[in-house]
């Protein structure tokens, strides 16, 4: 569920409930952090950039949870805190930070191991270390299915989601 100031905003924009929850919370997500690299351009820590996006998505009426502990059972055998997602946006999307020069597919595969344990669907890979932004953006849907490659966003910053053929 959504807070009250996020469904307000959502109601008066005419965004229905379940279609778009998603593109809408990621849509924000990616237009922040192209406001914040617009501003600052890459150099600076992930820690940085983790708190400028928090605060830019506050903004905007979104409800984010920063180093957000996630746990896991293996055999029995609880791993509380065993990971720390950057940050989780209405609780439902889960955005990893990088500031790094290069993109990594294990990046992806980490926040794929992430959305796995916390149920949740989609993430956003953040790289501002990048020159260009668009070119630090992956999307990762949650397939059950650590194997499958991630999504890049578009040179035209325009989103496009494949899922592979589950067997």
């Amino acid at each position: 569920m959504f807070p009250a100031e996020t469904q307000r905003r959502r109601d008066e924009e005419g965004i229905d409930m379940r279609e778009d929850d998603v593109r809408w919370i990621t849509g924000d997500i990616i237009d922040s952090a192209m406001k914040i690299h617009k501003m600052f351009g890459p150099g600076m820590l992930e820690s940085v950039y983790e708190r400028m996006l928090a605060i830019e998505l506050k903004k905007r009426g979104h409800v984010v949870e920063c180093q957000k502990a996630i746990g896991f059972t293996y055999e029995g055998e609880s791993f509380e805190d065993a990971f720390r997602i950057d940050l989780l946006v209405d609780g439902e999307v889960v955005v990893e930070l990088k500031s790094t020069g290069a993109m990594n597919p294990v990046f992806a595969k980490q926040l794929r191991t992430y959305l796995v344990l916390s149920g949740l669907e989609i993430g956003l890979v953040m790289n501002f270390g990048m020159a260009l932004m668009k070119d630090g953006i992956v999307r990762v849907i949650n397939s059950h299915n650590l194997n499958d490659s991630p999504t890049h966003l578009c040179a035209s910053a325009s989103l496009r989601e494949t899922k592979k053929e589950q067997p």
